[in-house]
């Protein structure tokens, strides 16, 4: 299972308690209640420097002391999602991960291994402003982008996989 920040170990300044800050406000906004469940999720997830699914934010709520239902933790993040707080990536095997939006400081895209299903972030400057080029070309008002790069990584490459 991949490394998870529990809430005692991150160490969130910046734009990790902007996004947090945001997605309470933005969900007390449009009616949800400020539950325990809802807190300590939005602050895992704001702490985090890529995706997780949702078994896996469950486990390190629960590695935090804090018990959650799956449900629970799914229809936090449905709420997330339908907020436009947090995107949905599918990387394959039937496995969805979650990520919270940012725009600036801690935009990344991923890579995502076909074979064993691994997610890697990754950034690149002329890559973005390829994109913003671009949209200035389309017939659409861009409000966010996506890059998702699928492939074979390096470990299921040299084991041959």
């Amino acid at each position: 299972m991949r490394r998870v920040k529990t809430q005692q170990q991150a160490h969130a300044v910046g734009a990790d308690e902007d996004w947090a800050a945001r997605a309470s406000t933005r969900l007390s906004a449009a009616g949800y209640r400020r539950g325990g469940a809802r807190s300590k999720l939005i602050r895992l997830l704001a702490a985090q420097s890529c995706a997780l699914s949702a078994v896996e934010l469950q486990a390190a709520l629960e590695d935090d002391g804090r018990s959650v239902s799956r449900a629970s933790v799914y229809r936090i993040l449905e709420e997330l999602e339908q907020a436009e707080l947090v995107a949905r990536i599918e990387v394959g095997h039937g496995v969805v991960r979650f990520e919270p939006l940012r725009h600036g400081s801690g935009h990344h895209h991923h890579l995502v291994c076909d074979r064993c299903g691994r997610l890697m972030p990754f950034a690149d400057e002329g890559l973005e402003r390829e994109l913003v080029r671009v949209s200035t070309r389309v017939p659409l008002r861009v409000a966010e982008h996506e890059v998702i790069l699928r492939g074979a990584c390096d470990r299921c490459v040299d084991v041959g996989v």
